[in-house]
């Protein structure tokens, strides 16, 4: 897999029906849980940079900024908190830089957004 590739895309879109999914059950879950669910069809080590560039991406495919971040759900084993790389992605790219905002209040948030009945 290459990023951008056709296999690329596929393991993106996989990502966002499993974390749709996840958010519609009300659960988080670990990097490795989302690398198992995704494959065997796409190979994504959990602890790979392919599993970040596909969470960034994910996150632009279903948030257009004012939306929360679908990957607010995917969580390390051990600290069972999103990756430095969420962080980032967080303030540069969706502005989450107001002083009271946590990821909880996101993961919350994309919660709420798949659980109502008007989601998609």
């Amino acid at each position: 897999m290459k990023y951008g590739d056709a296999d690329y895309m596929a393991a993106r879109d996989a990502m966002v029906a499993i974390l749709k999914g996840w958010a519609r059950e009300g659960r988080t879950d670990t990097y490795k849980a989302l690398s198992e669910a995704v494959g065997p069809e796409h190979r994504v080590h959990y602890h790979s940079r392919m599993m970040s560039l596909l969470l960034a991406d994910v996150c632009r495919r279903d948030s257009t900024g004012p939306e929360p971040m679908l990957s607010a759900l995917v969580v390390n084993g051990s600290s069972r908190r999103p990756s430095d790389q969420f962080f980032e992605l967080a303030v540069t790219e969706f502005h989450r830089r107001d002083p009271d905002w946590t990821w909880e209040w996101e993961r919350d948030a994309v919660l709420d957004r798949y659980r109502s009945p008007v989601s998609s």
